[in-house]
């Protein structure tokens, strides 16, 4: 585990009144940082993997995201996402506004 993990990379691929596009790319030892969705989202996996997600409480869980398995999930939801892994692991979110 990585006390002190960097940026994973945020990449806007789109945006407008509607929804907001953004790729997330994780190399290995990277981290979203702690963040509270504003917005009901659409996750779509392009490289998938094991995710840590460190919730508001303190406990830590492992998501694995499949390649071209999406998944939603809603406003609210507050968390770092974590990558703990030795390969780089890449989602597009979709942010319905």
């Amino acid at each position: 585990m990585n006390d002190d993990p960097g940026q994973a990379i945020a990449t806007l691929q789109t945006e407008n009144e509607r929804v907001r596009v953004t790729e997330w790319r994780f190399p290995p030892g990277t981290a979203t940082g702690h963040h509270v969705h504003a917005y009901d989202y659409v996750v779509v996996p392009m490289i998938g993997g094991d995710l840590t997600i460190a919730e508001d409480d303190g406990t830590r869980h492992v998501k694995t995201i499949v390649t071209g398995q999406s998944y939603a999930g809603p406003k609210g939801v507050s968390h770092d996402v974590i990558n703990e892994t030795g390969a780089e692991i890449v989602f597009v979110e979709v942010e319905l506004k």
